[in-house]
């Protein structure tokens, strides 16, 4: 049975009480994260068999993660600790590739259950959460197509969280021309010109929760 978690979460103290958790239903937390990029290099170094991944992370947040730790490690299955139940949210997580979705509030009654699911090979969400994905079904709900590339959606995050043009080069190990490159072709996009209106679109569609 899988065991070894990687927890990731901004908020030590909310760390520390899902930790306790885990270790009381004998899960081994091999290591814990307090923003995505943190989160995806630990993955990438020690494979866990669940990394359990806060949504509004600072740098890079859960859904971006759970892509990114797709591909660095394949093995590692991921779960999404949200506040968010709308369709979207939904749909977007198991788009990514996120095997489970617990709302945040209720950590405590469904994360081990969602756990023992995920560990099945199964898919879990949180029971208000079936509900919009049901509703999303029946309304042939889908995702809209996001003009964003993974690397975009990055840099788009850090612009809103008022990182500078170097300090995103230094994050994503790129060079600063290479951030000017992607955040014109990001502007170019979406059609938005000032950085006010780029934060606007980030929180909109969930990309920051700044």
């Amino acid at each position: 049975m899988a065991r070894r978690v990687l927890l990731a979460d901004d908020h030590a103290i909310v760390r520390q009480g899902i930790r306790a958790l885990l270790e009381r239903a004998g899960y081994q937390v091999v290591a814990e994260a307090s923003n995505g990029h943190e989160a995806v290099h630990l993955a990438t170094d020690l494979a866990p068999d669940v990394a359990v991944l806060d949504l509004a992370m600072p740098l890079l947040n859960g859904l971006e993660a759970a892509r990114a730790i797709r591909e660095a490690a394949p093995r590692t299955r991921t779960l999404l600790l949200t506040m968010h139940t709308e369709d979207q949210y939904v749909l977007a997580a198991l788009e990514a590739g996120v095997r489970g979705c617990v709302i945040k509030a209720h950590a405590v009654e469904d994360l081990i259950r969602a756990l023992e699911e995920v560990q099945r090979g199964q898919v879990y969400l949180s029971p208000s959460m079936s509900r919009a994905l049901v509703e999303a079904y029946l309304a042939r709900t889908e995702v809209p197509p996001d003009p964003l590339t993974a690397r975009e959606r990055q840099v788009l995050q850090l612009v809103a969280e008022g990182k500078t043009t170097k300090e995103i080069a230094q994050l994503l190990e790129i060079s600063v021309k290479g951030v000017e490159s992607h955040r014109a072709r990001i502007m170019d996009k979406l059609g938005i010109h000032h950085t006010a209106g780029l934060v606007r679109y980030a929180i909109r569609h969930g990309i920051t929760q700044v």
